[in-house]
């Protein structure tokens, strides 16, 4: 789709102070996890392992964008919704962002779940695409986990795009889950609680580090018509994943009425594993340690009309 194709919605968002977001999600976290720390940091090099990065840090001028979204994909995918990183950098006015997120890829025409670490391209910036792809082999439902050089992506997409900047940010490490949310849950449920009708978007990535966790990947565009949330389950894959998983992740306390996806967060690990993550399966052995900005703004780009 062509720049001036793309229909773009924006909304300021709310964003605390950091040290008053740890003191937040340190309580509502508590009621979920039984070991939990919540502090203000500055961001470690994200280049480096475990997470290998294609940008050092989160921060800079954050921003979420949900582009497209599920209704483009059921009952049947609309194979010409197509965008491209560049031009999201552009529509949410910093050309040359550093974008991690969820969303779908497509490789050698199959679809694919996508795992977004791209320093996109501007006239003042050399773009780098670290991302990676899970996808099932049509042949033998096999999956793969592949490098994804594509500079486009397909369907929908939740995206946190950022300067790249190390700075401030707010660490997470929880362990042994004695409650039923997931961990990304847990956060967002936790500031639509406290901030009621003021939105606040978290982006960033975390490691599960212990544990096992359910994902699952799509496999190629679905043939037949997926008309209910027991064809799209038939339609997926669904898998336990070992840690340890890197995860990217976007969410949003309450939609302001953008029609927003609220959560989305895909992970994956080197060249073996990866997908859609649900939550972990092994409470007693789990733990994750993440790093999170606030972002500015929200914007809306191509929402589905129904």
């Amino acid at each position: 789709m062509a720049t001036q194709e793309i229909p773009v919605e924006k909304c300021s968002l709310h964003v605390p102070d950091l040290d008053e977001l740890c003191r937040v999600l340190q309580k509502g976290l508590s009621n979920n996890f039984k070991n939990v720390s919540v502090k203000t940091v500055e961001c470690p090099d994200l280049t480096q392992k475990p997470f290998t990065l294609a940008a050092k840090g989160i921060s800079g001028s954050p921003r979420l964008a949900d582009v497209g979204g599920v209704p483009y994909l059921v009952p049947l995918a609309q194979r010409d919704k197509v965008y491209n990183f560049d031009t999201v950098a552009s529509l949410v006015d910093l050309p040359g962002a550093f974008i991690i997120g969820a969303g779908a890829g497509r490789l050698c025409t199959i679809n694919c779940e996508l795992m977004p670490n791209i320093v996109t391209t501007s006239d003042c910036t050399h773009g780098d695409n670290k991302s990676r792809a899970a996808m099932i082999c049509p042949d033998d439902g096999i999956l793969m986990i592949k490098q994804y050089d594509l500079n486009e992506f397909y369907i929908l997409g939740n995206l946190l795009a950022c300067e790249g900047k190390q700075g401030p940010v707010i660490e997470v490490k929880v362990s042994k889950r004695s409650g039923k949310e997931n961990f990304v849950t847990n956060m967002r449920e936790t500031l639509k609680a406290h901030y009621g009708d003021k939105p606040v978007g978290l982006g960033g990535t975390f490691l599960i580090e212990s544990g096992k966790a359910k994902l699952h990947v799509m496999p190629d565009y679905s043939q037949v018509p997926l008309n209910s949330d027991a064809d799209v389950d038939s339609w997926l894959k669904f898998r336990e994943a070992d840690a340890p998983l890197v995860c990217l992740s976007v969410l949003i306390s309450h939609d302001p009425g953008l029609s927003l996806r609220v959560e989305h967060t895909h992970c994956f690990r080197q060249f073996n594993e990866g997908g859609h993550y649900h939550y972990d399966t092994t409470p007693d052995e789990v733990s994750y340690h993440g790093y999170f900005v606030p972002a500015e703004y929200m914007y809306r780009l191509d929402r589905p009309p129904t």
